[in-house]
């Protein structure tokens, strides 16, 4: 842990170094590469730890194992998850109205189906996190961008 520690402290020095336009061509590219990192998981449906998510629950007139489309499939495109960069920041969220929906997934919160309808208790998904492989691609593309 202290080595990782070093480390860290090593790449802020390095990354303090660049210049502006540098850093925030930098951070823009890890957004980009959580970003892609965050929908592969939310395609292949998994939590940031690497568990599946809860399968939804069958309904009554459903055929039983037919999905007709993945969960959160739209969640997962560049239109609804957004990147947003600075000189020394890089962020992947949710935006706008998606946001709340997200939310209410990723924590497992009650809500409604409908505007009128029944309130649910939502099985708890999460849909970002940051995991051992993302701060290794993170690592990556900060050696990278220096090595240039």
């Amino acid at each position: 842990m202290a080595e990782l520690k070093q480390l860290d402290e090593w790449l802020e020095t390095l990354i303090s170094q660049l210049r502006t336009a540098q850093r925030r061509k930098l951070m823009r590219d890890v957004a980009v590469q959580l970003r892609q990192q965050q929908q592969q998981n939310i395609k292949l449906q998994r939590n940031p730890d690497g568990s599946a998510y809860e399968p939804r629950k069958a309904k009554g007139r459903a055929k039983s194992g037919r999905i007709r489309r993945q969960m959160f499939s739209k969640l997962r495109t560049a239109r609804y998850l957004k990147t947003r960069t600075t000189n020394d920041a890089a962020e992947v969220a949710f935006e706008g109205r998606v946001q709340r929906i997200a939310r209410v997934h990723h924590y497992g919160l009650r809500d409604r189906v409908r505007k009128y309808g029944p309130e649910v208790t939502y099985a708890r998904r999460e849909l970002l996190g940051i995991t051992d492989a993302s701060e290794g691609i993170v690592r990556d593309l900060i050696m990278d961008h220096l090595s240039r």
